[in-house]
């Protein structure tokens, strides 16, 4: 068995984590170069990464067995409980079970006229030369979205306020309580006040949303709640309790609202750089689309949509992820005891140059069939892969190309003069702050 070389630059007592906080991405990044599996320091915490293609595969399908969730997710479990994305494997199959109806191919369907008619009520209230705060304004779209097809008897205007307030407080800490040592949390510092309070008042109005729901019996509608109140399990015949479901829904609003608005805000960003990328985008909506609203059955005859909404989510991923041995497993010729915890990074492996030529360069046309035969399968994931993977990926996508297409349909995004974005990461790799001008499309034709 071979010896883990260490990442370069650990400080007594706190290890890796100066640069994690100060510089995460480049740091992520500079460890392929240490090796395919390195060894890194949170605190006095080893951590091994994993920094290629081939393991990260290895880690998340063929030796998924002997893994759970492992420090990310296991910080927020005093948020969301044992959802999906911190259960162990015994509480994970028959929950993914249970929920999976709300998230088929069909149901998202259902949910597209929601979004497109959200995407529509945003742009509508935009004026002429208006500069749009692009970046906080698709959080609150996405989480509005998320809410509505969650829930489709109307929330009170306070629980609808608290959901859009307080899931972003909480998605800002999600990275820094990752990678500080738990003792951390319990400072009276304002991070974790403010977390705090966003996690106690996000869970009671939940609460109080599920218990509507069972007063007034209304669990045989199309929306997520009522799915997940009516399901049971085809096996046991048991249901989720309603601390269940609440634990799901927070899970979803946590994990799916800034993907979402994130990718979003970057394919605003990036098709302002690339006027033809923007060009041949707009081609391709008014020939498929035309004056219409976009529809469910549009999706798969968008295809260079599609190329740049995957060019987007490569570049802009996931920092950090983890997983924590539930099971010795034996991973890049180095056997690994129960507790280990295991690290990947998707931004770090989709700017990977083994993989990618280029690969700081956008270029929607690089996932054309041609161009990308020979390049693996596991290259290139976005939203996980194995039993883990995300289980709300397909209605992700469709939210994010339904939404980009409408907006360009009426509004061409221009980037402020002067104005410079920096990446930052949290839990996803999102822009700092992203003002533009929304340009009407009639006055750029």
């Amino acid at each position: 068995m071979r010896a883990i070389p260490r990442a370069p630059g650990r400080l007594p007592l706190i290890g890796h984590v100066v640069p994690l906080l100060r510089r995460p991405l480049d740091f992520v990044q500079s460890l392929r170069s240490a090796g395919d599996l390195v060894r890194v320091h949170l605190g006095t915490l080893p951590v091994y990464f994993v920094t290629s293609a081939d393991l990260t595969h290895e880690l998340l399908v063929t030796k998924a067995r002997h893994v759970e969730k492992g420090r990310f997710f296991v910080r927020a479990r005093i948020l969301i409980g044992d959802s999906l994305p911190t259960a162990p494997a015994h509480i994970h199959r028959p929950h993914r079970r249970l929920m999976q109806p709300a998230f088929h191919r069909e149901r998202i369907a259902g949910y597209v006229r929601v979004m497109a008619a959200r995407a529509r009520a945003m742009t509508d209230a935009w004026a002429p030369g208006q500069t749009v705060a692009v970046d906080e304004e698709l959080i609150d779209f996405s989480v509005g979205t998320l809410a509505e097809t969650m829930f489709s008897t109307d929330i009170t205007p306070a629980a609808a306020e608290s959901v859009r307030r307080d899931v972003p407080v909480l998605l800002k800490t999600a990275m820094f309580r990752a990678v500080t040592p738990k003792l951390l949390d319990r400072l009276p510092i304002p991070a974790n006040r403010k977390f705090d309070r966003a996690a106690v008042r996000l869970r009671e109005v939940i609460d109080e949303v599920i218990a509507a729901y069972r007063k007034h019996d209304e669990t045989e509608g199309e929306d997520l709640l009522s799915t997940l109140l009516a399901a049971r399990d085809s096996d046991t015949g048991e249901a989720l309790s309603d601390r269940e479901v609440r634990d799901e829904l927070v899970a979803i609003l946590f994990a799916g609202t800034e993907t979402t608005a994130s990718t979003l805000a970057w394919a605003f960003h990036e098709l302002a750089a690339h006027p033809e990328v923007e060009n041949r985008l707009l081609d391709e909506i008014r020939t498929v689309v035309g004056d219409r609203p976009v529809t469910f059955e549009d999706l798969p005859k968008l295809e260079y949509t599609d190329r740049v909404v995957r060019e987007v989510s490569r570049l802009h991923s996931i920092p950090l992820l983890m997983r924590r041995v539930a099971t010795p497993v034996e991973l890049g010729g180095v056997e690994l005891p129960v507790g280990t915890e295991i690290a990947f990074s998707l931004y770090a492996l989709h700017r990977d140059p083994r993989l990618y030529e280029a690969p700081e360069r956008f270029d929607p046309d690089r996932w054309l069939p041609e161009r990308s035969e020979g390049r693996p399968r596991e290259s290139y994931i976005p939203f996980g892969a194995g039993n883990r993977k995300c289980i709300g990926d397909g209605f992700a996508w469709t939210e994010i190309v339904i939404t980009l297409a409408t907006v360009l349909a009426r509004w061409r995004m221009e980037p402020l003069p002067g104005h410079s974005v920096r990446e930052v990461a949290s839990a996803v790799a999102h822009p700092d702050r992203l003002p533009m001008r929304a340009v009407p499309r009639a006055a750029t034709a």
